[in-house]
């Protein structure tokens, strides 16, 4: 129960970096795996932004051997190092201790830059178990080493040096991250993105735990990234040569938008060399420009088709396109900067693109007319598939029901809250899950075989297979452009196959479903994989399950030695299973085991779905060959 006396005692000061250790998910956006490498893209984009104002041309990151740590360099000018005329500290010491403290305030330091509110490096410094800031400048090298954000000396000579730079090694407290394991994927994803964003610089990372370097250098810029977005998502392009716009005049900004065959919109864009995930106004701006543009072509050149209407989402239909912005003044929504609130950039970038691309258009006709020609097929699939999804579109609770395909058997909560859909594989399987489950709060739906790849499927194609139709009526939220997640009837859509090869590709062309189709389920964090044991080992009196062989190995190692001889059931299939078993192993919440589906690198997902599930076969031959010495013996 709260205190009755509330008095003056009773309030908190914290100082210095103090409030930095007490909340960090306020500068950083949380502590799991997403915090944890924002830590590097602080320290990064300070050394990106010596590069983008012309004063590095090299940035090395370095994930070191215990792949918890990470070193980040530049030949920039290197931190100042003499003492600030406020403080009396070094410039070094102030900018790693102090919030809102850097050369970024002043327009005369960085004509722009992305590290802006002065408190990206004394955050990393706060949450780091140790930081060790090294600075090259004026013929001579300093050091100055930090423990959870204090000193734990004063800055040091260490000598004489050539050239300039800054270089800071850093490792994450335990005490404020559950788990520090830097992904060498993500870190060099990010990497390779700088490297098309600043095109000329040379980025380096060294990958201590694998042994492995790689070097980016892209002298094309955005234009080589996007040759690389469109082959990695594996869409045939509409016309082959992007347009590509660069201006630096008042506004700096970097574009290219090419059509594509796919069926979604693909837009990545950068402020300053920052990813802005969430968007803001400069893409409002650029969707301004691209919509006028585009339908003054149509309408100059009279190809408005008729009984059709074309709407803003048609025009973007299949676009994958690359914005980069660079301005003075950016105003990011907070400190992960994912989202660009300045409010006069929707009419500016808007001016700049709208003429720009109506040219282009006017001066390329064959391409325009390709590129009206996919978007008129947009517009006229979109209304086919609004006709065919009236048929799936939730209604109300009872009369929701009726039209629910007969094969699934519903759970009797009608909200979505608390409830889940099980996608069962098999007749068999989905048999021993409806008698075994919890019939208030859990649903099932049985698969007939293996479903459709819709990797390289139209929609017409994916809506005319029987059990993906069956899915998406029963999830009720829609798909495509008509999807609305408030419509979800379940609050947790779990996937559930055999734990055997075939179950595991049961599940991989589920997930390419969801994720070409449904990606907002997989966004919101709605889907997950149940994870049913392969064995039970029984020891004694006592029953353990297993995931797989390496966990069965595990338990015989840990459980088995003296306690009398193990009995291993294999199961080869969840159909084999009693109902009470699959309750207690798989679908009782206290027990069972789920992976929530989340996408962190959405390059490198769409790159590797293509490649698995795509036409193209020779990426999952190469896949296999390399993977050989993997393969175990399987029973036939």
């Amino acid at each position: 129960m709260a205190s009755a006396t509330y008095t003056a005692k009773d309030i908190t000061v914290l100082e210095g970096l103090e409030p930095v250790r007490k909340r960090p998910g306020m500068y950083i956006g949380g502590v799991g795996s997403a915090g944890l490498h924002h830590l590097v893209w602080e320290i990064l984009d300070n050394a990106i932004d010596e590069a983008m104002n012309g004063y590095a041309s090299n940035i090395r990151v370095t994930l070191h051997t215990d792949g918890s740590s990470i070193t980040v360099e530049d030949d920039g000018r290197g931190i100042p190092v003499d003492k600030h005329p406020k403080t009396k500290q070094s410039a070094l010491e102030v900018i790693f201790t102090v919030l809102h403290a850097g050369g970024k305030f002043e327009p005369g330091n960085y004509k722009t830059a992305g590290g802006l509110h002065g408190v990206g490096a004394s955050v990393v410094n706060a949450l780091s178990k140790e930081l060790i800031a090294t600075v090259k400048r004026d013929g001579t090298q300093w050091e100055m080493r930090f423990k959870q954000g204090k000193p734990v000396a004063g800055l040091k000579k260490l000598g004489p040096a050539r050239g300039t730079g800054t270089s800071v090694y850093f490792h994450p407290d335990a005490a404020i991250f559950p788990k520090i394991e830097f992904d060498p994927a993500i870190i060099r994803e990010r990497l390779e993105v700088a490297s098309y964003l600043h095109k000329g610089v040379k980025v380096v990372f060294e990958d201590e735990t694998t042994k492995t370097k790689t070097v980016f250098e892209h002298a094309e810029g955005i234009a080589d990234y996007q040759k690389a977005i469109v082959a990695a998502r594996g869409a045939k392009a509409v016309h082959e040569t992007p347009f590509v716009l660069s201006k630096d005049e008042g506004l700096r900004l970097d574009l290219t938008l090419q059509w594509t065959e796919a069926t979604d919109e693909h837009l990545r864009s950068y402020v300053n060399g920052i990813p802005t995930g969430s968007g803001g106004t400069h893409e409002n701006g650029l969707r301004a420009g691209l919509g006028k543009a585009v339908r003054n072509f149509i309408e100059t050149h009279s190809l408005s088709p008729k009984g059709v209407t074309i709407t803003a989402e048609d025009i973007r239909e299949g676009l994958t396109g690359i914005l980069s912005l660079f301005i003075q003044e950016p105003q990011f929504q907070g400190q992960t900067k994912d989202r660009l609130n300045n409010p006069e950039l929707v009419s500016a970038v808007d001016g700049v693109i709208r003429p720009a691309l109506e040219h282009w258009l006017n001066h390329n006709i064959s391409v325009a007319e390709s590129i009206v020609a996919r978007i008129i097929l947009a517009a006229r699939a979109r209304e086919a598939s609004r006709a065919a999804q009236a048929e799936v579109s939730r209604k109300s609770a009872t009369s929701t029901r009726l039209n629910l395909p007969g094969k699934l058997s519903d759970c009797t909560n009608p909200s979505s809250e608390g409830s889940e859909l099980f996608i069962v594989e098999g007749d068999s399987a989905g048999g021993s899950a409806k008698q075994g489950r919890d019939r208030a709060r859990q649903a099932i739906l049985p698969l007939r075989g293996k479903v459709l790849n819709t990797e390289s499927a139209s929609l017409a194609k994916v809506l005319e297979n029987k059990e993906l139709s069956d899915l998406v009526t029963a999830i009720g939220c829609g798909l495509g452009k008509n999807f609305e997640l408030d419509k979800l009837r379940y609050g947790k859509i779990i996937i559930l196959a055999d734990a055997d090869s075939d179950g595991n590709h049961i599940a991989t062309l589920l997930l390419t479903f969801i994720y070409r189709h449904l990606p907002q389920l997989m966004a919101s964090g709605r889907v997950y994989l149940a994870q049913p044991p392969l064995y039970r080992i029984d020891i004694g009196k006592e029953t353990f399950w297993a995931l797989d062989d390496a966990h069965k190995e595990a338990i015989l190692k840990q459980r088995g030695n003296g306690r009398g001889t193990p009995e291993i059931t294999r199961f080869k299939g969840l159909g084999e299973m009693m109902p009470k078993v699959l309750w207690d192993t798989t679908l009782n919440p206290r027990t069972r085991r789920l992976l929530r589906v989340e996408v962190a690198d959405q390059i490198a997902t769409d790159r590797v779905i293509n490649e698995l599930m795509g036409k193209d076969a020779s990426a999952r031959f190469r896949f296999i060959m390399e993977r050989a010495d993997e393969a175990q013996e399987l029973d036939v």
